[in-house]
């Protein structure tokens, strides 16, 4: 859980350094992107799931 709270600490401070420079943000500005990168999380996550099953048979 401090994990998750520590990155979200840090996007923000990232966030917030980009926004005051007046620079894009360096994150998928919309809704698709975002769930692409959750999209790629989860299928790497079944693949480590998948992957002991694949190799017992």
């Amino acid at each position: 859980m401090q994990d998750i709270v520590l990155a979200l600490l840090a996007g923000l401070i990232v966030g917030l350094v980009f926004g005051f420079l007046k620079l894009p943000i360096p994150a998928p500005p919309a809704l698709p992107g975002i769930m692409g990168i959750v999209g790629i999380y989860v299928g790497y996550k079944v693949y480590q799931w998948i992957l002991p099953l694949i190799n017992q048979g």
